[in-house]
């Protein structure tokens, strides 16, 4: 069975940083794009970052440009989100998605992804 399992996440004070992590099992996703999303309490999901496999091409949300880096290990099958300068505002539940469409312009997509993680917990205190 596919899975998406994330980790990573935590407490964390405004102005420092937190890695995430996305392991993939049951298959690779060497032909898709993986990436993040979050939500917030009473908030629509909303689009973070993705990476597409292949080639290392990245993409991020306005909100988190020049803070956060998505990067991915072949070997491990896994896709990293690196944070820094954190605000309260990135506090969220964030998953990890696989999509299948390598277009950029899915990847932002909440409804496209293929494959979901079960989410993991991000809160930045101020």
């Amino acid at each position: 069975q596919a899975q998406l399992v994330e980790s990573g996440g935590g407490l964390v004070q405004a102005g420092g940083s937190l890695g995430l992590s996305c392991t993939a099992s049951g298959r690779t996703f060497s032909s898709y794009a993986m990436g993040w999303f979050r939500q917030a309490p009473g908030k629509e999901r909303e689009f973070v970052a993705a990476i597409r496999w292949r080639d290392d091409t990245a993409v991020y949300a306005d909100s988190v440009k020049g803070r956060f880096t998505i990067s991915r290990d072949n070997a491990k099958n896994t896709v990293y989100l690196q944070m820094s300068s954190l605000k309260p505002e990135d506090t969220a539940v964030y998953y990890c998605n696989a999509d299948s469409c390598l277009l950029s312009s899915c990847w932002k997509v909440v409804g496209g992804s293929d494959y979901w993680g079960q989410g993991t917990q991000v809160t930045v205190s101020s």
